[in-house]
């Protein structure tokens, strides 16, 4: 290829690199706050952890099944962004890095809790304590008849203790489409998989989860 043809080639590249970022930004809210923190204002990146911090707890406790876990590494989270966030391009959305970021530091501490061959979680029966006193883990319908009720929230139960006994990767994958309702598109941009991979590993887990279930319901 000549010369000429190499940089009508990356000279191309860069002009899509820079219609993404505009993209990017002009369809995510977050840009702004990004940009103040950048700026100096440390309040912006405050909003910021306001914004996701329900999101990023929740999304390591469902991967990680423990309170105590779940809140350590989502502190480490908000810890790599504030250091990193000078290095978003603003390619994808911020809230796409960031649940990249919440996944990466969840896989991390799932294989050093595996090496040690010991997992801690949090009984998903017991009530969460806090400064207001104890409250439920499962929301409660008043309307409800409480045998119904009560079947419900069994199989929500071992549902979720199901999900833990996936393997990570079906377990990460269930937990973005199912649990966090996030499309093919945004998850394959998360763990920087091409969109097929995404469906066809979510199909897997899927089936996997049906079969666990099945052994326990039906032994």
């Amino acid at each position: 290829m000549k010369e000429n043809n190499f940089e009508e080639l990356f000279g191309k590249m860069a002009v899509r690199k820079k219609e993404a970022r505009k993209k990017a930004e002009s369809s995510d809210p977050d840009q702004k706050l990004i940009q103040r923190f950048l700026s100096g204002e440390e309040g912006a990146f405050n909003q910021l952890v306001l914004n996701y911090q329900n999101r990023v707890y929740g999304l390591c406790y469902q991967l990680l099944g423990s309170l105590d876990e779940a809140e350590e590494v989502a502190q480490e989270v908000f810890l790599t962004v504030y250091r990193s966030l000078k290095d978003f391009r603003g390619e994808s959305r911020f809230s796409t890095w960031l649940y990249r970021v919440t996944v990466n530091h969840c896989k991390n501490r799932m294989k050093y809790l595996g090496r040690r061959g010991y997992y801690q979680s949090d009984s998903l029966e017991e009530p969460v304590e806090t400064e207001k006193g104890e409250i439920s883990r499962q929301l409660a319908d008043e309307a409800q008849d409480p045998l119904e009720h009560l079947e419900q929230k069994e199989i929500q139960i071992l549902v979720r203790k199901k999900i833990m006994d996936l393997a990570e990767d079906h377990r990460v994958v269930i937990l973005l489409r199912d649990l966090e309702g996030l499309s093919y598109q945004e998850i394959a941009r998360i763990l920087e998989l091409k969109e097929g991979t995404v469906k066809s590993r979510i199909h897997r887990a899927r089936a996997e989860l049906k079969s666990l279930l099945e052994k326990e319901l039906f032994k």
